[in-house]
């Protein structure tokens, strides 16, 4: 019963679906999120924005989450945190290293994909991600609408 609820629980807190228009995404990385106490209940309740959001890699050697919109907790009164304050991502020394590789030579960015929650603690998908050009856009745009048309038209033959 609580195998349900924890995959339940991972679907439900936030998808990015505005990078996965503008970028071609090369990687998924899974990473843990440092949140304070009234960030937490207020990601359980699903109140994230992950539109604009993107990470960087400090020169402390940290990765950083910034403009990722967590709105404040209605019961946290004076605890209540900043809603698009930098965020620590936790990753191992050896990810970290390779993201920092990549990003130098290749010229990727690091957009976040989803939140969710994994057990009990709170997940981030960081996406390697290459920006497309309007013209990319455009045949995602058609190539998805084909196969919607296909997809009815072998409906209707049923």
């Amino acid at each position: 019963m609580a195998a349900a609820k924890d995959s339940k629980e991972a679907d439900k807190v936030a998808t990015n679906r505005k990078a996965l228009h503008d970028y071609f995404v090369v990687d998924r990385i899974e990473a843990g999120i440092e949140l304070l106490g009234t960030e937490v209940k207020s990601v359980r309740t699903g109140n994230v924005t992950l539109t604009g959001g993107y990470a960087t890699l400090s020169e402390s050697g940290h990765v950083v989450l910034h403009a990722v919109h967590i709105a404040p907790y209605e019961c946290g009164n004076q605890f209540n945190h900043e809603p698009t304050r930098p965020r620590t991502l936790l990753l191992h020394h050896k990810e970290i290293d390779r993201l920092r590789g990549q990003i130098a030579t290749k010229g990727y960015t690091l957009v976040p994909l989803r939140m969710y929650f994994r057990k009990r603690w709170a997940k981030v998908e960081l996406g390697l991600c290459k920006g497309k050009q309007d013209v990319d856009k455009r045949e995602t745009i058609r190539r998805k609408d084909a196969d919607k048309e296909a997809r009815r038209a072998i409906a209707r033959f049923r």
